[in-house]
């Protein structure tokens, strides 16, 4: 027994020091002697995780619980492998079981929180946020995961003293910087914002450009400078508009975008050369990237770049899309209704077209600018032959640029067209959750990045009757509007 004891010792002291497989092969070795050994198989869960196979770690974990259902530890991990299998409601009763047992158990109550956020039971995940609190008063976890949590809630000041919390008990506490930088942003404090985003660097596990960082401080005279995507479609979309002042600062201008953008971004203003993202990089005296040029350039809600417009549309791809939808009898709208299932909030930002075409009247022509239909919607948009879709036909971004430019109006959830129609200054309406994104910041109906956007939001969260309802109405006064125009 003392050599077994000696040898789990051995092999954890390999695991707190990532040597992952010489201490699997000890497990293992230990559980080929003594196979009910609840160390060990708790361990090789760990490890499990720790190496991505969190279905492995599953059934480890309930074999350690088998041979211990007393032991609090087997059924909080397993919560953790339910989580990352996104089996929440699963994660959920396994934190559940392990507080049974231990209530104190400061890291159940801290992963229940975070199934629990989740599961946008928000009330229910900052009481156990709190619980772990009064446990474990310097939890920095705790504090930053609390204060996201009053962020969706919009209760802002809290949220920021949480997080304030988090960066006092743990100076380079990164998650915390960057919520932190959301919040600031989402009131609109753009300077201390920008600041705190650059904090991000801290989370993303990608290799750094090699070339030097450009904030802002070095003359671009001469110079060649690379500007690079980050995130998603619609982040690009909206941050491409700086491309141009830093050309006007003597600099030859390389962008570096998603596959999807490069035809349409080859025309930007400013840019000398555009690549795809994940080519070769070329040498070039500086770095940043689009989305830290807002900071480099000191934008505050006063100085935001060409709002009323930076993006055009290919002339050829324009007559091409005029001709195919023939000619104009109606108002037109372009329908945009959901974005990427991998976005964090897009249970919230997304909606069924069965939903949508309720709020549509029958007067007007819709044209879907959607690209990726979901399985959901497609007998929807099978069965509403007022809907004309040309998703298939759409090669790229320079096709929905050019659909757009075709439209009297898109409605548009929180996705990338909203940005692209907004940059092209087409009439847009922009359908926004309760808890929307920084970047439309609090309670407003326009946005200060694009002079041709509304914004209707929701009052209450996951209700969007109200916001139906005002889109319907503005409809038809668009409708009633061109009627009017043709009588004269």
């Amino acid at each position: 027994m003392a050599q077994l004891s000696g040898k789990l010792q051995q092999a954890f002291a390999l695991q707190q020091h990532g040597e992952l497989t010489r201490a699997q092969f000890i497990y293992e070795k230990i559980l080929k002697i003594q196979p009910c050994n609840f160390a060990a198989l708790n361990r090789l869960g760990v490890i499990a995780l720790q190496t991505n196979n969190p279905r492995k770690a599953v059934r480890l974990f309930e074999k350690a619980i088998r041979v211990d259902p007393s032991n609090p530890v087997a059924y909080g991990n397993r919560g953790l492998a339910f989580h990352q299998l996104q089996q929440l409601d699963a994660a959920l009763a396994s934190y559940e079981q392990a507080l049974a047992i231990n209530p104190g158990q400061v890291d159940a109550l801290l992963n229940r929180g975070n199934v629990l956020k989740d599961l946008q039971q928000w009330d229910a995940a900052l009481a156990s946020y709190d619980q772990a609190i009064g446990i474990k008063p310097d939890y920095a976890e705790a504090f930053s995961n609390s204060g996201f949590v009053l962020k969706e809630l919009k209760q802002l000041d809290a949220a920021l003293a949480r997080f304030n919390q988090a960066i006092a008990i743990r100076p380079g506490y990164a998650s915390a910087y960057w919520n932190r930088a959301l919040t600031l942003l989402l009131t609109g404090d753009l300077e201390n914002g920008w600041l705190d985003y650059e904090w991000r660097r801290k989370l993303d596990e990608g290799s750094p450009f090699p070339h030097p960082l450009w904030l802002g401080k070095e003359s671009l005279g001469g110079k060649s400078i690379l500007l690079h995507s980050e995130q998603g479609l619609g982040d690009t979309l909206q941050f491409c508009r700086y491309v141009q002042l830093v050309a006007d600062l003597g600099a030859r201008v390389i962008l570096e975008v998603q596959k999807p953008l490069i035809t349409l971004l080859a025309g930007l203003a400013g840019v000398s050369k555009v690549i795809t993202k994940g080519n070769a990089l070329p040498n070039v005296d500086y770095q940043c990237s689009l989305m830290s040029l807002p900071l480099a350039f000191k934008t505050n809600l006063d100085t935001i770049p060409f709002s009323k417009g930076y993006l055009s549309s290919s002339p050829t791809k324009l007559a091409h899309w005029r001709s195919r939808l023939g000619e104009r009898t109606k108002p037109r709208v372009g329908l945009v209704w959901s974005g990427s299932k991998t976005n964090y909030n897009d249970r919230n930002r997304s909606i069924p077209l069965e939903d949508l075409v309720k709020c549509l009247p029958a007067d007007l022509e819709y044209i879907c600018l959607q690209k990726d239909i979901r399985e959901s919607d497609k007998q929807t948009l099978k069965v509403n032959h007022n809907i004309l879709d040309f998703g298939d036909e759409q090669a790229d971004f320079s096709d929905a640029a050019a659909l757009c430019k075709c439209m009297d109006v898109v409605i548009s959830v929180d996705t990338s067209v909203a940005h692209l129609s907004g940059a092209l200054g087409v009439e847009t309406y922009v359908l926004l959750p309760f808890n929307a994104d920084w970047r439309w910041f609090l309670d407003r109906t326009d946005s200060p990045w694009y002079s041709s956007v509304k914004l209707y939001r929701q009052s209450h969260m996951s209700d969007w009757n109200g916001v139906f309802t005002q889109i319907k109405r503005d409809l038809m006064q668009l409708s009633h509007r061109q009627s009017g125009e043709k009588s004269i």
